[in-house]
């Protein structure tokens, strides 16, 4: 049978990977490009534009 001791370190190992999963899950996510304006980036290029498709500005006066 696990004993306290036991219980207790696999308690505070898989907490401490939880946590260290949820941080990394978070910063990859933050600095990740949508496909679609990555796609959007690389058309514009491609066609000479100098902005985005779907980036450009709709003010109206």
């Amino acid at each position: 049978m696990i004993s306290d001791d036991d219980l207790y370190r696999l308690a505070i190992f898989l907490g401490s990977a939880a946590m260290i999963l949820i941080v990394l899950y978070h910063y990859i996510e933050v600095n990740t490009e949508d496909t679609e304006v990555a796609n959007a980036k690389a058309t514009a290029k491609t066609r000479g534009q100098s902005t985005p498709v779907g980036k450009q500005g709709t003010a109206t006066k």
